[in-house]
């Protein structure tokens, strides 16, 4: 029996979010459109896969075990629109990416030298953004690709690929600030000073509690900390490029910290070609890489 992709999705998107409006609202459809396609979704199934008595559609525990195999029906759908892409060679004009500076990746000057010649027509754009705002930027779908530090659950309209670096995070003051002259720091003298925190533009749950300032970007956070207003979680590759000798690291212990990043994209409104040869070297090793950048 063939199933309706709109279906399938409207299904996944409806379970994620707990209300059929706001699957509507996510998928640009009308309310009365999802409830159609989850309720002719149910009649082929011959099963009720939410519950509609309470104020909120929930899953029954058949529309549980059904969603699993629903997204494994959505992914295999993905790679093969992307594999199309790919043979059909259907070249994007315009590709905009969301870096995060959490990412360094090694042979990155090679990499984008190698891009420019492959795709020489294609206008890029390069975006600076962490965390929800990288998420919303695909979401919303001004840029195709982004890369962010691994985040504890994503949309389930957002696709994830694990990238083989993982970037040093440190805690970081200036260097006349009053717990650089410590040799050892507790985590209550670091409660007791003012934090420099990274604030994204969307929802943000993990606000800390006490003396706080915030910023957006990790580069803003990392002159209000060479400023001395206080200390900062910041990636180790910024400090050494951007941090001119004027920050240190607090001798904290579990610091510093190694954290993993994945690569993001919509599975709504993917990249072309030029995007996913992007995706896939970022996805190899470095020794990999730089041999493919070589042939």
């Amino acid at each position: 029996m063939h199933y309706s992709p709109e279906a399938l999705q409207a299904f996944v998107e409806a379970a994620a979010l707990g209300s059929f409006s706001a699957a509507a609202r996510k998928l640009r459809k009308s309310q009365s459109t999802i409830s159609t396609a989850i309720a002719n979704l149910e009649a082929d199934l011959g099963l009720t896969l939410f519950d509609r008595q309470a104020r909120q559609p929930v899953l029954t525990a058949a529309g549980r075990k059904v969603l699993g195999h629903v997204q494994e029906i959505l992914a295999a759908s993905e790679r093969l629109d992307a594999l199309s892409i790919r043979l059909a060679d259907r070249i994007e004009p315009r590709l905009t990416i969301v870096f995060s500076d959490t990412y360094q990746p090694n042979h990155h000057d090679s990499l984008m030298r190698h891009f420019e010649r492959r795709y020489q027509d294609i206008e890029l754009e390069c975006m600076i953004a962490e965390g929800g705002d990288v998420l919303e930027l695909l979401q919303s779908g001004r840029a195709h690709l982004g890369m962010l530090a691994v985040q504890p659950a994503y949309p389930p309209d957002i696709a994830v690929a694990r990238l083989p670096e993982q970037t040093e995070m440190g805690i970081f003051v200036a260097r006349d600030h009053p717990l650089a002259q410590l040799e050892t720091v507790s985590q209550e003298q670091l409660a007791s000073d003012r934090q420099l925190y990274l604030n994204t533009y969307s929802a943000n749950a993990n606000k800390p509690q006490g003396r706080v300032w915030s910023a957006p970007s990790y580069l803003m956070l990392l002159e209000m900390a060479e400023q001395g207003f206080g200390w900062a979680i910041l990636p180790h590759w910024l400090v050494r490029q951007y941090g001119q000798e004027r920050l240190q690291p607090l001798p904290l212990r579990g610091w510093p910290m190694r954290i993993s990043v994945d690569a993001v994209w919509s599975r709504l409104t993917p990249p072309g070609p030029a995007g996913f040869w992007l995706l896939e070297r970022l996805q190899e090793s470095a020794e990999d890489q730089a041999a493919a950048l070589r042939t």
